[in-house]
């Protein structure tokens, strides 16, 4: 099975006014193709740091990562932005990521104009493609951020960071803004998203029953270490950690809840045949729901 991602005995320190804090102390895991990774742990644990060491958004103090085996701590130039297009993060405050001057189709234009060769009618129709394919109507084209509900916004997010036709997408919290029934929308699309396009996904979150619903492999963190790792339905219904065991021991349960269901992991053979977007779009087929359906069902 292939890797997506590798990040490597990650280490970041912040100092100031003569005192450290070292807030990824030596975390390493792998992504694999077609897979998603949850990390969990409570606020302040190093997720984020993490995701943003390993994409290079900030700079490690030490340690590496590469995504589909290369390497990109040493990345320059064209060689950094033709990866850059390869990823995509979604952020945790869906309006605070849009630029609030700019409607919904110069947002999600904006990576389009840097990264590819698209102009005027070519960029205009990927960008409705892009609204379609998340569940978005054409009207909200010409609409600013603040036309929009928080749900519509983090979709707005979810088309621009599909935009370049990325392999990997890290997903920083993506529904910790929203409302539970948006949430479950937001996740049911993702899910889709995923299973129709081989994309690989590196979750954070501190929600469990989200890790737990989307995940494959899930890794929890705790003040800046990995203190365990496996596959997610093993880490989170029967940890080894004493940690994980209380995060989990902590959670509130909700009498009559009817438990997230998990969707089909990915056949790894598909992410090498796959290619985003298809020729030609097709309509949804009877088994498979469409991307405007994203509703959980029990």
């Amino acid at each position: 099975m292939s890797t997506m991602l590798t990040v490597d005995n990650i280490v970041k320190v912040y100092r100031a006014h003569g005192s450290e804090v070292r807030a990824v102390d030596g975390v390493s895991f792998e992504v694999e193709t077609g897979t998603t990774f949850g990390l969990v742990g409570e606020s302040g644990s190093g997720k984020s740091t993490v995701a943003r060491c390993a994409l290079r958004l900030i700079e490690p103090t030490s340690g590496s990562s590469s995504i589909d085996g290369e390497p990109i701590g040493a990345l320059r130039n064209k060689a950094m932005r033709r990866l850059r297009a390869s990823t995509g993060m979604v952020f945790q405050n869906p309006v605070a990521a849009l630029d609030p001057r700019l409607t919904i189709e110069q947002s999600i234009a904006e990576p389009l104009r840097t990264h590819t060769s698209l102009r005027r009618r070519a960029l205009a129709a990927r960008t409705h493609e892009l609204l379609d394919e998340v569940g978005l109507a054409q009207a909200h084209a010409e609409r600013l951020p603040h036309q929009l509900s928080g749900g519509q916004c983090q979709r707005v997010g979810i088309a621009r960071a599909l935009a370049t036709r990325p392999k990997l997408l890290v997903l920083d919290e993506p529904t910790s803004a929203l409302d539970v029934s948006v949430q479950a929308q937001v996740l049911n699309l993702l899910q889709e998203l995923r299973r129709e396009y081989a994309l690989s996904y590196l979750l954070i979150s501190h929600d469990l029953d989200v890790v737990r619903y989307m995940s494959d492999t899930a890794g929890v963190m705790r003040k800046g270490s990995l203190v365990e790792v496996g596959p997610a339905a093993e880490v989170l219904v029967s940890p080894q950690h004493e940690y994980t065991q209380r995060l989990l021991a902590a959670m509130p349960e909700t009498p009559g809840a009817v438990p997230l269901p998990r969707a089909p992991r990915i056949p790894v053979e598909r992410a090498a045949q796959q290619q985003w977007p298809p020729d030609a779009p097709t309509s949804a087929s009877p088994t498979t729901p469409s991307l405007n359906e994203n509703r959980i069902t029990s």
